[in-house]
């Protein structure tokens, strides 16, 4: 009995970091993390492929290290620790460990791991942290109480946003989902954050092969027999941003995606309005309570004498649902993508929007 019981000690003092002499590996599966996100959770690795996913611990010690692997080196992490951005990770294509925190002060700490870019830079595989010699693993972060889901295309992404050369480059570098209208409106409700979005999507066409109907219902991004469970998550708030893609292709006839999916022809009012009402319903059979909000902008698709704001209220207002609103972000009247001010200006017009929805704050 005191064989066993001892042994017990000593187990209990290695899972929680107060074995000395050795850093604590905390494996991708362990329950003390916290995920958000789509996160497809293996036998011993996490695969990342959305933008905005993320993964956050508590801990007591003085640092952290994460063990990664990306699917062509070119993904980029944003590092958050109590709160405070501290920095970014690129990552490489080799299985490697990567410093998130060191030299932190004595005491509790909050660390959150947050994929900053979309999924056409790749996939990323999530092994586990390593905690600092002498550290305590604490309790992972509680669910938090509101729940935001989005679907959106390369302004919800936050393509080009950090690019302030004027090229509008949406490369690895300058796109940043943290600092995204989406994220932003998530943090400042203290909410759970789901993010789906690719850029150069559409809902009838899109600038490749694939359209949001198509792949909304993805666990992993890449791959098209992969499907999410929805009853994992259930938001409270739906917010879907597109059609700014399907805007510019219907006039281009020569573009192979028109040719693909329209053929010779333009698609009319009737079949816009008709293809948007059927992605919504789709979304609305999903998540049959949540207040969803089809909202559109702030690019030039909602530029003066555009329709297709006029198209999303007509499919909304068809489907007769109280609970399914409308929202246009105004034409930021600039060419490119929102730049950090620009998508600040679209959370501040959405976040009161869904505190009257809700009555959150």
């Amino acid at each position: 009995m005191r064989i066993i019981i001892c042994l017990s000690f000593f187990f209990t003092l290695f899972i929680t970091g107060q074995c000395q002499g050795q850093d604590i590996f905390i494996k991708s599966k362990d329950s003390h993390i916290h995920y958000m996100g789509r996160v497809d959770k293996q036998d011993n690795t996490a695969q990342l492929s959305w933008p905005g996913t993320n993964l956050t611990i508590n801990f007591k010690g003085t640092g952290v290290k994460a063990l990664l692997r990306d699917e062509r080196g070119d993904n980029f992490y944003t590092v958050i620790v109590d709160g405070q951005v501290t920095g970014t990770i690129h990552l490489e294509k080799e299985k490697k460990s990567y410093h998130l925190a060191s030299g932190l002060s004595a005491g509790e700490h909050h660390l959150q791991l947050f994929k900053r870019t979309e999924w056409d830079k790749g996939k990323t595989w999530f092994y586990g942290f390593q905690l600092a010699q002498g550290s305590v693993l604490l309790p992972a972060p509680i669910e938090k109480k509101h729940k935001i889901e989005f679907f959106g295309n390369s302004i919800t992404c936050g393509y080009a946003v950090e690019d302030s050369s004027g090229k509008d480059r949406g490369t690895a570098p300058y796109e940043n989902n943290y600092i995204s209208y989406a994220a932003i409106t998530a943090r400042h409700f203290d909410a759970e954050y789901y993010c789906i979005a690719k850029s150069g999507i559409g809902v009838m066409v899109s600038w490749f092969p694939l359209i949001m109907p198509e792949m909304y219902n993805r666990l992993d991004a890449t791959d098209e027999h992969s499907r999410w469970n929805f009853k994992n998550y259930t938001p409270d708030v739906v917010v879907i941003n597109l059609f700014q893609n399907d805007s510019w292709i219907v006039k281009i006839p020569d573009n192979e995606q028109f040719k693909a999916r329209f053929g010779t022809a333009a698609p009319k009012p009737a079949f816009i309005i008709k293809a948007y009402q059927n992605m919504v319903v789709k979304i609305r059979s999903a998540y049959p309570k949540a207040e969803i909000i089809c909202a559109l902008g702030s690019m030039d698709a909602t530029a003066l004498g555009a329709p297709w704001m006029g198209y999303i209220e007509q499919a909304v207002k068809n489907i007769g649902d109280d609970k399914i609103h409308t929202l246009c972000f105004p034409y930021k009247n600039r060419p490119g993508h929102p730049n950090v001010k620009e998508q600040q200006d679209m959370a501040d017009l959405l976040i009161p929007y869904i505190e009257k929805l809700t009555g959150w704050n």
